[in-house]
């Protein structure tokens, strides 16, 4: 006797998400980003070097009397803290930019040599110009990263540059920039403390005046970055596809190396180079938010400053009581990474 079997259902195929239902998971992958971002910045100003309950951290945060524990908390961490936001954001953006700018998923300040000539104009203005404000230090930095932005660029190729030659020619004047540095501060002891802070990067020496001085410069330099979103969507399809949408390349391409430069400028000028922070957290972004610029951008703010800071945690907790400089360790963090991209298939063809 046959048994008529039930007729088999087709499996309903699985539809995309909506623009708006992905509106509101970007939305609230970004709320959720900002939570992260609160709870290690907590963490930044709670743990350090010297233990201490929570309890002072929070009479040290609102009820500061000038002494023991409460200076620590208010004049050493929450500095310190604030600075890893500004210079977290100003890094993680001007990676992304620079990422979009030359659709060179390489690119990076750290990488290809902006951060270095940054150090190096400022060395130079230390140990040949006796400059020893911070005002000065922003000025020259600002030099000597648009300077060697524009030389890496030429090295790298110019107009038949490809990702892995941009990476070489930055790694290369990157090598030199920092051997120069080396050798001043061999041959000029009297400036050895100075120079020193150039070689590595650190948040160590915050204070709120410093904070105040490079914040304007990278508040701009965000702004900015922000507000070329949309012609930057339009570049990473290429020049022909961009200029049909009407953007303006030759604007956009100057004002995004303003941006960067006032960006790393400011940042190098606070805290010395720290490196790969520009190169880790974008590919993180687009693996979250898909190559949308007016997403990256705004996760790349949040999502920086929570690495720089939780490096900088893990650099004051793992050698205490003393401390392993924050670019020491998003070094050690972001070089495999970095091979990692080097030696990705889609990376063979570049």
């Amino acid at each position: 006797m046959l048994v008529d079997s039930p007729p088999e259902q087709s499996a309903e195929p699985i539809s995309a998400p909506t623009p708006r239902r992905r509106h509101a998971l970007r939305a609230t992958g970004l709320l959720v980003s900002v939570g992260i971002l609160l709870l290690v910045c907590v963490a930044s100003i709670a743990v350090g070097a010297k233990s201490m309950p929570l309890s002072d951290v929070w009479h040290g945060l609102f009820h500061n009397s000038g002494a023991g524990n409460d200076v620590i908390v208010h004049d050493v961490r929450v500095p310190r803290t604030l600075l890893g936001l500004l210079v977290g954001a100003a890094l993680g953006l001007a990676g992304a930019v620079m990422q979009a700018l030359t659709r060179n998923p390489l690119a990076e300040p750290g990488l290809l040599g902006v951060n270095a000539g940054a150090s190096a104009a400022v060395v130079s203005a230390i140990s040949f110009l006796g400059v020893t404000s911070l005002t000065g230090y922003v000025w020259f930095a600002f030099l000597g990263a648009a300077v060697v932005s524009a030389l890496v660029y030429i090295l790298g190729g110019s107009r038949g540059a490809t990702p892995v030659r941009l990476a070489l020619a930055g790694t290369a004047v990157s090598a030199a920039l920092f051997g120069y540095i080396n050798a001043v501060q061999l041959l000029d002891a009297a400036a050895l403390d100075r120079i020193r802070f150039w070689t590595v990067g650190s948040l160590a020496s915050a204070d709120m005046g410093t904070i105040g001085k490079v914040a304007p410069f990278i508040g701009v330099g965000v702004l900015l970055a922000l507000l070329l979103a949309r012609p930057l969507n339009a570049m990473e399809m290429g020049d022909d596809t961009a200029r049909a949408l009407g953007a303006h390349l030759n604007r956009t391409r100057i004002l995004s190396m303003l941006a960067v430069t006032l960006l790393c400028g400011a940042a190098t000028a606070a805290c010395g180079p720290i490196v790969f922070i520009g190169l880790m957290i974008p590919h993180l972004v687009r693996s979250i938010t898909g190559p949308d610029m007016r997403w990256i951008l705004p996760y790349a703010t949040v999502l920086s400053p929570v690495l720089l800071l939780g490096a900088d945690v893990v650099g004051r907790v793992v050698t205490r009581p003393a401390e392993l400089q924050v670019g020491i360790v998003t070094a050690l963090i972001g070089g495999p990474v970095f091979i990692h991209l080097v030696r990705r298939k889609r990376m063979a063809q570049l």
